[in-house]
């Protein structure tokens, strides 16, 4: 803000108080206005936090953090993370790395001597964090969410049953994020101190730092000012489907607070909890400029502006969150959500952002999907699909016609039993973006939910040649094709990033 100089007239100098004030307030209400929007349109529902190097400059939380009770959101209810918790894993290893009691080029089998030799031998402690590791995602293994997410585990257990398989691809050769690398990564950080995961972060993170609301999710704890979370669909919220913590463990288990991730923030600027060298390193991109529990890809703004960002996202059963900082500037944004997909959450930030530089930003628009689907609720797929050319056609500017809207559309229709229908509309996705690897995936699994095998082969090989390196996709190839085939059809290229 630009200060005039002094003048002797008392009035002016009044004025100079109060100006840069009302324009402080012109910027909250403008970062208010934006997310506000956003909750009218059911695009996001929980709490944010803006700051930048002066402090925070806005938070406040939108719906409810209990919708059966109408408890609201406030900056101090509690969310689950997701893989947010992936950051707080990595300062702890690289805290055990300042201290000389782990190094980050140590074989995995150094520090888990139980784990098996022939590619625990191979792969490191920087494998596992930046996501190179070549170790199977438990979470992208058929059937695990439905088969196993409501089981208790214990670490050893998730380790060996889960996070052991077969490499895809050579140690350090190609990026694949990997849940199974951080659950190691938690393991290691057991063995190394001799204490529970939980009780480490505690120790060399919570407590140094005053984070009193952030902590290791437990569901049957009584924890005060935890949010439920839930799922949004056009026709109502739903409970989230349960989830026990032990499965995301130290690859997306931590709940917290949005005060609480910008003392967090603050803290990443100092040398309070890792000297500055290995901080540096543990910012330093790898693959697909993924560093250790980090994320640096810049941020787009509205005027095309590109803004260098350490960001990180997280989904679980019901809650979707993003923390991005922008270094340069000591701005922070925190978006903690409980009930909705959490796919609007990085143009809310970019928002944001665009505001506190004074850019306009893009703003939101009513989801097609919704219209998809409350017209699925009273005519026939067929009409839904006429009714979603004619806005194509009509009103491509006044709603969000994103990949996403139909595939939750899509998603829904699988859930209720209608298979016929969601093919329909998984296929008009494909219509509508040929080249997205994703929308050919979820036409195949719609297929395969239909028995039809032959259709839904189509599918994967299709996602293979536009996402080389999927494993979910090469794993589903080699059940469907037969068996003088596919050797020719399926790819040596693993892991879906």
């Amino acid at each position: 803000m630009n200060w005039v100089t002094a003048r002797t007239l008392c009035v002016l100098a009044v004025w100079v108080l109060v100006v840069p004030a009302a324009g402080a307030a012109t910027r909250q209400q403008e970062l208010d206005q934006l997310v506000t929007k956003y909750h009218q349109l059911r695009q996001f529902h929980g709490t944010v936090l803006v700051a930048n190097e002066k402090g925070v400059l806005y938070k406040k939380g939108h719906g409810f953090a209990n919708l059966e009770w109408r408890v609201p959101n406030t900056p101090d209810t509690k969310f689950r993370l997701g893989s947010i918790t992936k950051q707080f894993t990595s300062m702890l290893i690289m805290q055990l790395v300042a201290e000389g009691k782990l190094k980050l080029d140590d074989k995995l089998t150094k520090h888990l001597p139980d784990y098996r030799k022939d590619t625990g031998d191979r792969v490191t402690v920087t494998h596992l964090l930046n996501h190179t590791s070549g170790i199977p995602s438990y979470t992208s293994l058929p059937g695990f969410f439905e088969n196993e997410s409501r089981n208790r585990f214990t670490v050893s257990d998730l380790v060996k049953k889960f996070c052991s398989g077969d490499l895809n691809s050579e140690p350090g050769t190609k990026y694949a994020y990997n849940n199974s690398g951080y659950v190691l990564l938690g393991a290691i950080i057991e063995k190394v101190t001799g204490k529970t995961y939980a009780q480490a972060l505690q120790e060399r993170i919570f407590d140094p730092l005053g984070m009193k609301s952030t902590g290791y999710d437990v569901s049957s704890t009584v924890l005060p000012k935890r949010a439920s979370g839930y799922e949004f669909q056009p026709d109502g919220y739903f409970n989230a489907a349960y989830l026990d913590m032990t499965v995301p463990y130290a690859a997306g288990a931590l709940y917290s607070t949005v005060e609480d991730l910008y003392l967090w923030d603050r803290a990443l600027y100092l040398d309070t909890l890792l000297p500055a060298p290995l901080k540096q390193r543990m910012f330093t991109p790898g693959l697909n400029n993924y560093a250790f529990g980090w994320s640096l890809r810049p941020i787009p703004l509205q005027d095309g502006t590109e803004l260098a960002a350490v960001s990180h996202g997280g989904g679980v059963n019901g809650f979707s969150t993003l923390l991005i900082r922008i270094p340069e500037r000591k701005e922070l944004v925190v978006l903690l959500d409980n009930a909705s997909s959490g796919g609007k959450l990085s143009e809310i930030a970019a928002g944001l952002l665009g505001i506190l530089r004074g850019i306009p930003p893009l703003q939101p628009r009513p989801s097609v999907g919704e219209v998809v689907w409350s017209t699925l609720d009273k005519a026939s797929v067929t009409e839904a699909i006429a009714r979603y050319r004619v806005l194509k056609t009509t009103k491509t500017e006044e709603y969000d016609f994103s990949e996403e809207q139909l595939m939750g559309v899509g998603y829904r229709l699988l859930r209720a039993g209608r298979v016929a229908d969601a093919i329909e509309i998984f296929k008009l996705n494909v219509e509508t973006y040929p080249t997205s690897a994703n929308c050919h995936d979820s036409l195949g699994e719609a297929y395969l939910a239909s028995g039809n095998k032959e259709q839904a082969l189509a599918s994967y090989r299709k996602v293979l040649e536009l996402l080389p390196g999927n494993n979910h996709a090469q794993e589903l190839i080699k059940k469907l094709a037969p068996p003088a085939s596919s050797g020719s059809n399926t790819p040596a290229l693993k892991s879906k990033p």
